[in-house]
């Protein structure tokens, strides 16, 4: 599998990078042995493996059915943090509930 320099480019153009003739022909080997691993392992046959959500659960010992809960994961707990209005409050332009920002990238 060979990626083109056309291709190297576009996702140059995509990134909004501008490459050198050096960079476009590293670039263009370096996504080239992405690809072709990416083939080896589209290649290996999974098909016993059984699908997994968690794999850091998997990699820990956790069983899937286990009441105990993972000791690498916490609860999710809404903590309410309403300090926009403060923010805003000190922003130098801002048209709440947004902050105004001079434009940056020019296309």
């Amino acid at each position: 599998m060979k990626i083109s320099r056309e291709e190297v480019l576009r996702v140059a153009e995509l990134a909004h990078l501008e490459l050198s003739e050096t960079e476009i022909a590293k670039y263009r080997e370096q996504l080239d042995s992405i690809l072709e691993y990416t083939a080896k392992l589209n290649a290996v046959d999974t098909s016993n493996v059984e699908p997994m959500t968690q794999v850091i659960a998997e990699a820990t010992g956790v069983a899937k059915d286990s009441a105990d809960p993972n000791p690498t994961f916490r609860e999710d707990v809404v903590i309410p943090c309403d300090i926009s209005r403060e923010v805003l409050e000190r922003a130098p332009d801002a048209a709440p509930p947004y902050f105004r920002v001079p434009k940056v990238i020019e296309r």
